[in-house]
């Protein structure tokens, strides 16, 4: 049972929007910024919501490499493809302008293709391929990131946690929606443990001695340190499938990087070999697929709904209540919250008081 207190969805966005400003971000640029990182909350996914608003986004504003003003420059452009340089802007803001113009290539041409390079951390993918899914299309998105994720066989972290995601438009009221990584856990989740004062479940990180650590703090330094890493899906070594995750992962960190040649794996540390920060320079890759194009948007729609309502209907395990579909856990997730708001730990309370009184911001929260 939710024993944190909750702040109204409206009061949180407006704040976030403020405090963006304040930061320097423009105004349409912070409602694209807050949106997105309250759209994670609205899911249920707190690992990239409202816990990552100060250390994410504002930190890295302060410590100069995420620039509050996102300057878009149009490095190559066709019918149906396009390529973006983010110039360390923020990469919500780019990625949102990705989105709108892919969706008008579908519309024309069937399918559309784009990539940004430069970039900074975008929030959930699956905010970006839900944009295509509200415009009757299909999303498909993917991001490299800080290197944590080793090779399978390796201890070493080399790639990021490389979400790939699909979102795909159904008859239900709510879509396919397959957002997560291609490691076993997200920096983000260990972050939220952290913060929860929880230990990480075993077996999510391999320490330089291929054994593993379960306290939370201690793995974000040690992984900072470059002495111990997260596992791609499947876990440590072959017998549990860990290089088909590890094969994903590679495929992201490839796309992400390659389509707009920019850098890759650990290139993407944001520190400088003396330890000083620099820019992460992170890349992401989009595409969207207009079934119209195929078989109709009626057809795609229905299929893919008899295919999720078939599984749910099938034979579940001894002791299982309910088999779930990619985004059903976020459809009922949204109807907890959406008349509550934002639940909200005692840390987050302290730094959005801390970031009001800094700005002389006037709100006043429920947990007050």
């Amino acid at each position: 049972m939710e024993t944190r207190p909750y702040v109204p969805w409206d009061l949180m966005n407006s704040f976030m929007i403020d405090v963006f400003k304040a930061y320097g971000v423009p105004e349409e640029d912070a409602a694209i910024c807050a949106d997105v990182l309250l759209e994670s909350d609205r899911r249920g996914i707190e690992s990239h919501g409202c816990n990552r608003f100060k250390p994410i986004y504002l930190d890295r504003i302060d410590n100069g490499t995420l620039l509050p003003v996102t300057k878009i420059d149009i490095l190559k452009e066709t019918p149906t493809t396009l390529v973006m340089d983010a110039n360390n802007g923020m990469g919500m803001v780019a990625s949102y302008r990705m989105m709108e113009k892919l969706i008008e290539k579908a519309k024309t041409y069937g399918m559309a293709g784009g990539a940004i390079c430069n970039s900074t951390h975008y929030g959930i993918a699956g905010y970006w391929t839900t944009m295509a899914e509200k415009a009757g299309m299909i999303g498909i998105s993917g991001t490299n990131a800080r290197p944590s994720v080793a090779p399978t066989w390796g201890v070493e972290p080399m790639m990021g946690t490389n979400p790939l995601t699909f979102t795909m438009p159904t008859d239900e009221d709510f879509p396919f929606n397959f957002d997560c990584a291609t490691s076993i856990v997200q920096n983000g989740k260990i972050e939220f443990y952290e913060r929860s004062g929880k230990e990480t479940p075993p077996g999510l990180v391999v320490t330089k001695d291929g054994g593993t650590m379960t306290d939370s703090g201690r793995i974000l330094k040690t992984m900072r340190a470059g002495n111990c890493a997260l596992l791609s899906i499947g876990g440590l070594g072959e017998a549990t499938g860990g290089y088909k995750g590890y094969g994903f992962t590679t495929i992201v960190e490839i796309l992400s990087a390659a389509l707009t040649g920019g850098p890759f794996m650990k290139e993407l540390s944001g520190k400088n070999p003396d330890g000083t920060n620099r820019m992460y320079r992170l890349g992401h890759f989009f595409f969207v697929i207009n079934p119209e194009f195929f078989m109709g948007l009626d057809t795609f729609k229905h299929t893919t709904g008899e295919i999720l309502r078939g599984l749910r209907a099938s034979e579940k395990a001894p002791g299982a209540d309910r088999i779930y579909t990619a985004g059903e856990k976020e459809w009922d997730a949204w109807q907890e919250r959406k008349d509550k708001g934002v639940p909200v730990g005692e840390t987050i309370q302290k730094e959005l008081i801390a970031l009001r009184d800094r700005f002389g911001l006037d709100y006043r929260f429920p947990f007050e």
